[in-house]
């Protein structure tokens, strides 16, 4: 099953509190998935980062484009992406330079640094999507010393292939 993908969508058209529900269905994504409840402490933490990053990008559709349309999942093995799609056809970037004592425009910022991997690329049709990958952490010996499954950086995750840096 570890290698098998699966997606899950929401959509957020016209939706009111759309980062919230983001957050939710992320959440509920993850229990389905096995990141939650998790085993440890780098699990509880790999899955908070992921629903902050997935705040963040919800957010960053919400304040720079017309909203959300769309939140996908995607889950093969141990790599995760989530993707946002809007209308907008900018593509996002960084802000330069990092002000740490500014207000806002930090969302990126914590997608790039707690991401493995993060991009944007146009939709057919106008608009854009905006994703990020990150990997579930190795589950460590539980107190019977049994292991369950690792995290394998080479597996390939879906979409081109890309070089994830390690967390």
């Amino acid at each position: 099953m570890e290698g098998r993908t699966e997606r899950r969508s929401l959509p957020l058209e016209s939706a009111p509190g759309a980062v919230a529900r983001s957050r939710e269905f992320t959440c509920l994504a993850l229990r389905a998935w096995g990141w939650l409840p998790a085993p440890d402490a780098d699990g509880r933490a790999a899955a908070d980062d992921v629903l902050l990053m997935t705040s963040e990008l919800v957010t960053n559709a919400c304040q720079h484009a017309a909203g959300p349309y769309e939140l996908e999942l995607t889950r093969c093995g141990p790599l995760l992406r989530v993707a946002v799609r809007d209308s907008d056809d900018r593509m996002p970037v960084l802000r330069a330079p990092y002000i740490p004592a500014r207000p806002g425009g930090h969302g990126l910022r914590v997608v790039d640094r707690l991401a493995a991997a993060w991009g944007s690329e146009p939709v057919p049709g106008g608009g854009k999507r905006v994703w990020l990958e990150t990997l579930r952490p190795r589950r460590t010996p539980d107190r019977n010393g049994a292991t369950v499954e690792g995290c394998h950086s080479e597996q390939p995750g879906p979409g081109p292939a890309r070089r994830l840096r390690p967390r």
